[in-house]
């Protein structure tokens, strides 16, 4: 029932790439083109140097690999979701039990999340400096659908909203919870009708659904391959205009984003670990501390799979449940994704001045798990769906396109801990279902 093939289930941080060489980590070229780009602003400022080519222009490269990823976005994760349709198969009791143990998940890492944020209010640390970093008013760009509150009355209607009322309209507006929307359904009619009616065309179907898959997904990792560059451009843009100040401000957003990330992996888990899985602390962290150690230093999960099966053997726990929660549910056991995503689209609000009601905070939060959930098997799954969840919230793309660059200089770490955390999140996941398992059969006749 469940699919053996790791790599057509799995979700990918960041996927590595075969190659008879051993390239360059992608994070370790990032930092060489944050380092580049710093010293180009430091030493030149805003003056030209190559001829009428200065830092200001070399900022458009870093605008336009955002724009290629967020023209790619949409559709990547439209066919990511329809492949994984026709690719899995869980039993209806297993498959109900794991989408409730993620949802349970994915809800109190949401709740950290917004009282982390609403507590704390670390975005405002960046009010009034986030036009001096990325060179734009953000009040000029327009304040979008997430700015201002929204008042209780109206948040049927608000929500409403992002149900498309047009078969294109989702992918020509970024609307990613019309698009998943859409896939689900799609993938649904089209895994129905080629398990009650195989016919050729409906396996034609199946065939170009899997080959653009495939493309979209090659096509990225070459846009990929560029995000360096983007990053030196808009660095030595930023830098040449407001200093190396800029680097303080930076720390404010990581330790935010890390904060919402620790409390969920080394609270949370333990805990329901331990009350409802009936595995101590120190077996959960101590037996699966192989595979949290791989995940933070290969960053991926699908590398790490093996890793997380031998360390839910330690504990003891059925290989049935550790594949279906390590190979299939890890599509949707994607918490430091989605936390990672919420939490960015509302610091950046923040950062804008936008009053948020709640209403706007959990369609962010909405948008983010629809994300999350949809970016299984996508590699750089994080970067390639900030863009849309920065667009939920409201956030004029103005300041998305420019803003994104400037976070990557520290989203090689971000991105190590989001892998720790979904790793963590599968171990959790096939614990409450052994141990679900094993209550029902003790129970059982």
């Amino acid at each position: 029932m469940i699919e053996p093939a790791i790599s057509q289930t799995a979700e990918f941080d960041d996927r590595p790439t075969p190659s008879r060489r051993r390239p360059i980590p992608l994070y370790t070229r990032v930092l060489i083109g944050a380092l580049c780009g710093t010293a180009l602003g430091l030493f030149f400022g805003r003056a030209p140097y190559l001829g009428p080519v200065g830092n200001e222009h070399l900022g458009l490269i870093g605008l336009g690999v955002i724009t290629l990823l967020k023209a790619l976005a949409i559709p990547l994760i439209f066919f990511a979701i329809l492949d994984a349709f026709l690719r899995m198969s869980l039993p209806l009791r297993q498959g109900t039990r794991l989408l409730a143990i993620c949802l349970v998940n994915v809800s109190v890492a949401m709740t950290i999340g917004l009282v982390i944020m609403n507590v704390w209010n670390p975005g405002t640390a960046w009010h009034g400096h986030l036009d001096q970093l990325l060179a734009t008013d953000p009040r000029a760009a327009g304040t979008g659908s997430g700015s201002g509150g929204t008042q209780p009355g109206e948040a049927i209607e608000y929500l409403a909203s992002y149900i498309p009322n047009t078969m294109l309209r989702p992918f020509t507006t970024n609307n990613i919870i019309g698009v998943v929307l859409l896939a689900v359904i799609a993938g649904a009619a089209l895994r129905q009708l080629r398990t009650s009616r195989p016919r050729p065309m409906i396996e034609g179907t199946v065939v170009i659904v899997e080959r653009v898959y495939y493309w979209l997904v090659r096509i990225l990792g070459w846009i990929i391959e560029i995000v360096p560059f983007a990053v030196f451009g808009v660095l030595a843009q930023v830098v040449g205009k407001a200093g190396a100040g800029v680097f303080s401000l930076l720390w404010i957003f990581l330790v935010t984003i890390l904060a919402g990330l620790a409390i969920h992996a080394l609270f949370y888990y333990p805990t329901v670990a331990w009350l409802i899985g009936n595995k101590a602390p120190g077996t959960y962290i101590g037996k699966g501390a192989d595979a949290i150690m791989t995940a933070l230093s290969c960053n991926s999960s699908l590398a790490t799979v093996p890793v997380t099966l031998r360390c839910l053997e330690r504990m003891q726990v059925s290989p049935e449940s550790s594949r279906l929660a390590a190979c299939v549910g890890t599509n949707l056991n994607n918490d430091g994704i989605t936390l990672y995503e919420a939490m960015a689209a509302l610091f950046l609000a923040q950062a804008l001045g936008f009053d948020l009601a709640l209403v706007n905070q959990l369609l962010i939060i909405a948008a983010s798990i629809v994300a999350g959930v949809g970016a299984a098997g996508i590699p750089e799954a994080g970067l390639v769906v900030l863009p849309l969840v920065l667009s939920a919230a409201g956030l004029p793309d103005q300041i998305i396109t420019a803003a994104i660059p400037l976070i990557m200089t520290v989203d090689w770490i971000l991105a190590r801990v989001r892998s720790g955390v979904n790793v963590m999140s599968d171990m959790l996941v096939a614990i409450l279902l052994d141990a679900a398992e094993q209550r029902r059969r003790s129970s059982g006749p």
